[in-house]
């Protein structure tokens, strides 16, 4: 900044566009703008375009504001607008992503393209249907091709049963199996958050599968109803030396686990606990990347930032479970084989 005081004092117009990129280069935007200001009109425009080149679309939206160079760029607005719409539907925050495009038709139609992409096609329905557009696809008629074609079958993973445990009965007979099983896999999930600074949401499901059963266990409620008994039961399972327990970047979950239900013992420690992340080298795509690498198709996580608090869940939450769980399993078992 003290460089370009310096020039506006002495009324130094320094010419080309080099200055200017290595103010953004090294991440001196207010510098910057303040350059180019000066420097007038053209400088400015330059400035917009290295930032749309730069894909730092919030920054060449507001110096068009700023400095009424609609016209000459027309079309930053919507791509700013765009890539905000783009972040929302990325974290799953539909409902707000389309408070955001506040009815604008050309903004409505990318986020039902963004729909589309991630195969949420009940929310492109939703969205035809209130604003009255045509010429996309039904959900009923697409689902199942888009689900065929890029993730992983369901139907050819063996599991025998999906069991949904939120009472004692069910609890007990849960965790009867899983202490009969050598190696499990674990995951959980909670409602997110976009609050900044906000406490997190408690964790809301966890998942334990074997081989063959996948149970679903409704700590929620279970906390509530019984808290005793299932502060019992997991201890068993999760310091047990004789299950092996699985898990994609668990250290999250752990954590998680510990703030949500922090009077339990039963997530205080962990024997046998395997977290498979470590074991590869080249991490991208996360569990999602590392079962198309091995399985050949990656998971639905359409959902994954979905409301897992709502009961019963959708029938659209229960594949990220079973897909996650064959990928965990699957992993040790080549490991294991080879």
């Amino acid at each position: 900044m003290t460089a370009v005081n310096l020039l506006e004092h002495f009324s130094i117009r320094q010419s080309g566009e080099s200055f200017l990129v290595k103010m953004i280069e090294k991440k001196q935007f207010r510098a910057a703008e303040k350059w180019a200001t000066f420097m007038g009109k053209p400088m400015l425009s330059m400035l917009v375009q290295e930032y749309v080149d730069r894909n730092k679309l919030k920054n060449a939206y507001l110096i068009v504001k700023k400095n009424n160079l609609q016209q000459e760029f027309p079309d930053v607005h919507h791509k700013y607008k765009e890539s905000a719409l783009k972040k929302l539907a990325e974290k799953a925050c539909w409902d707000v992503a389309e408070a955001k495009a506040n009815g604008d038709r050309q903004l409505v139609d990318y986020l039902v393209y963004l729909a589309m992409e991630a195969g949420y096609l009940e929310k492109v329905d939703e969205l035809c249907n209130r604003y009255s557009l045509e010429g996309f696809p039904k959900a009923q008629e697409h689902e199942a091709i888009f689900l065929q074609h890029c993730f992983l079958n369901l139907n050819e993973l063996g599991v025998e049963d999906i069991i949904w445990v939120d009472e004692l009965n069910g609890l007990g007979k849960a965790t009867c199996h899983i202490e009969g099983s050598k190696v499990v896999g674990l995951d959980c999930e909670w409602k997110p958050n976009y609050v900044k600074g906000s406490k997190p949401n408690k964790v809301s499901i966890m998942q334990i599968a074997s081989d063959k059963k996948v149970f679903i266990l409704d700590l929620i409620k279970l906390y509530n109803d019984v808290p005793d008994v299932l502060d019992n039961c997991l201890t068993h399972i999760l310091r047990s030396p004789r299950i092996l327990k699985l898990g994609y970047n668990f250290h999250c979950d752990v954590k998680q686990l510990a703030q949500s239900y922090g009077d339990l013992e039963c997530f205080k420690c962990y024997n046998m606990l395997l977290d498979i992340q470590s074991m590869f080298e080249d991490p991208r795509g996360g569990l999602s990347g590392l079962a198309e690498k091995i399985l050949g198709a990656g998971l639905n996580k359409t959902r994954r930032n979905s409301n897992w608090e709502q009961r019963p869940l959708s029938q659209n939450q229960m594949p990220l479970f079973l897909s996650k769980y064959s990928t965990v399993f699957v992993t040790i078992l080549m490991l294991l084989m080879h």
